[in-house]
């Protein structure tokens, strides 16, 4: 879904005069998207009153929703001098110390904020909220704790109690959304108050579609982006989520006719004065025509004249469009370009993603730089997964995937394990095939010169729970049993005893389908037996394993031992 500010907004009716007028245009086009119209607005506000906070706050706020941090702050700075110690301002701030990564300095504005405003201001509540939601490493329980407080008039004088806003609701729900899990039905709820109050806010219809998107009900998103799209025409943000729904390479969405289709209406509604992003996303309709050239073309041409944030966004659609033309090695030099300019630490999720494509389709003769271009692949895909706040199963797989088919396994159980642990937090049952690949991967990564214990005693735990959770089924209690025997590689303490013994009620109902995993436990248990000196018990493996592997090198030394011994004088004789 699209990366941006939140647009939620209170759309007050205002006393009359040209400068409320002015705000007011202003704030409706925050709401429909339209930045650098809303720009000019709050531009227009100031001149004639320099010292209106809301409106060097909002005009913060456009400057955002145009990718331009540099321009945010000193909207807000210049409102700050105009308006020192603005508790509005003051939160616009924090929100520029989170983008720049510094979350101290931004929770120490954030709380001066909203202790000047006894948390009841609710310009100053969701500008701390939407920040603390919508940037990375902002407090979310924070945000959802801010909006409580500026809606609950519990014990507050008539006179004092606050009024909500449709806004107000949107910013509560979107605290809930972005804590995810069961809060889930929280930011419906809190999207459905909004509507309430403002039966046509198409914004909060989005969102639920957003709600319904991270509990990946596909359809039911889909429905809600174009309910958006009917309850109001103009609503350019809801074209512009079903263009990136479509856009997305997932099953049951990519569609490249549907993600153009929308993607031009959406053109066909933006702000007409922003000729940077327009062209931005003509380049992205000839990138999904697959007319890369152009598309570079294109892009290259903007570059020069776009501001920092889109930048990135056209220098990494130049690195896509070569790697998806096919010119890896022109790829990776964009790439590479790119990350010296951006700087490593200020990447997003999207261009982990692009590096690890760009590095796993190159291929070089050279043995040390091929290693190296997978091991960087890698490494992008695995910052990949870790880096989106919203935890994302599909990502997870695919890294677990990719770690055991570069033979990785001691990573690729990590992330296996990952990925079952994530299923339980979002109240999946693992599957059998869950907890079987986080077991194998870390018995094959147990192998070597000595055996790794470590990883065996994980192997050993994620078959545990394979078993446990699954009796009925052979896998956990051999595997098991294999990752005991590992310990105990000449069967002398028989710690794999057990496990084969369940494992042996269970298989040799079937010994056809089975054959493999029986002839490893009735070897084991062969050779313990021998071990102990327990000649039965001994046999009867013997017997049990002769029939499925005759050619059985322990069966022959144990029957050369025994023949050996039968054979040798008795004593005195």
């Amino acid at each position: 879904m699209k990366k941006c500010i939140s647009t939620v907004i209170a759309l007050l009716c205002m006393a009359g005069g040209v400068m409320a007028q002015s705000i007011e245009d202003g704030l409706k086009n925050l709401y429909y998207g339209k930045f650098a119209a809303a720009k000019q607005d709050f531009e227009k506000v100031i001149a004639g009153k320099p010292n209106e906070e809301r409106a060097h706050y909002y005009l913060g706020v456009a400057e955002l929703g145009l990718e331009n941090k540099t321009g945010a702050a000193a909207a807000f700075q210049k409102g700050l001098q105009a308006v020192p110690n603005s508790p509005l301002l003051t939160a616009g701030m924090g929100r520029i110390d989170l983008l720049n990564g510094d979350a101290a300095a931004a929770r120490q504005k954030f709380d001066a904020a909203n202790t000047a405003t006894k948390g009841k201001n609710g310009d100053v509540a969701r500008a701390i909220a939407d920040a603390n939601t919508e940037v990375k490493g902002g407090d979310k329980q924070f945000a959802l704790k801010v909006m409580e407080t500026l809606l609950n008039n519990e014990g507050v004088k008539k006179r004092d109690q606050y009024t909500p806003t449709a806004a107000d609701y949107i910013e509560l729900g979107d605290a809930y959304r972005y804590l995810g899990g069961e809060n889930g039905g929280k930011a419906i709820t809190a999207y459905e108050k909004a509507l309430e109050l403002d039966a046509k806010n198409a914004e909060a219809v989005v969102k639920q579609g957003h709600v319904n998107y991270n509990a990946k009900l596909l359809e039911q998103t889909v429905a809600e982006y174009a309910r958006a799209t009917q309850l109001d025409p103009n609503y350019a943000p809801a074209f512009y989520e079903l263009y990136q729904f479509y856009y997305t390479p997932r099953p049951r969405q990519f569609s490249l006719a549907k993600a153009k289709e929308y993607l031009q209406k959406y053109l066909s509604l933006a702000d007409q004065g922003d000729r940077v992003t327009n062209e931005y996303y003509l380049a992205s309709i000839m990138f999904l025509d697959k007319d890369y050239d152009s598309a570079i073309e294109k892009a290259k041409g903007l570059i020069p004249q776009a501001n920092e944030g889109y930048k990135m966004k056209l220098e990494r659609l130049v690195a896509d469009a070569y790697l998806q033309k096919g010119d890896s090695l022109n790829a990776q030099k964009s790439f590479d370009e790119y990350v010296g300019k951006v700087g490593k630490d200020k990447l997003e999720p999207i261009d982990y993603k692009l590096g690890a494509e760009i590095y796993s389709r190159l291929k070089s003769t050279d043995s040390a730089t091929q290693a190296k271009n997978s091991q960087l692949s890698l490494e992008y895909l695995e910052q990949y997964a870790n880096a989106d706040t919203v935890k994302d199963l599909d990502r997870y797989e695919s890294v677990a995937k990719a770690f055991n088919e570069a033979r990785l396994f001691a990573k690729a159980g990590e992330w296996y394990q990952k990925f079952a642990d994530l299923k339980v937090e979002q109240k999946q049952k693992p599957g059998a095939i869950d907890w079987y690949n986080v077991g194998l991967n870390y018995y094959l990564a147990s192998a070597g010169e000595t055996i790794d214990t470590t990883m065996l005693a994980k192997s050993s735990a994620a078959f545990g729970k394979l078993a446990t959770e699954f009796p009925d089924l052979t896998t956990g209690h051999y595997w098991r049993g294999m990752a005991a025997a590992a310990n105990d590689v000449e069967a002398k303490t028989g710690v794999a005893l057990p496990y084969f013994e369940k494992y042996l009620t269970l298989a040799e109902t079937d010994p056809v389908k089975n054959k493999a995993g029986l002839i490893k436990a009735y070897t084991y248990m062969m050779v313990y037996y021998y071990n102990k000196d327990d000649k039965a018990n001994m046999q009867k493996f013997m017997d049990k394993l002769a029939p499925l592997d005759p050619a059985s090198e322990p069966l022959k030394q144990i029957k050369d031992v025994m023949a050996s011994k039968a054979a040798a004088p008795k004593a005195g004789r």
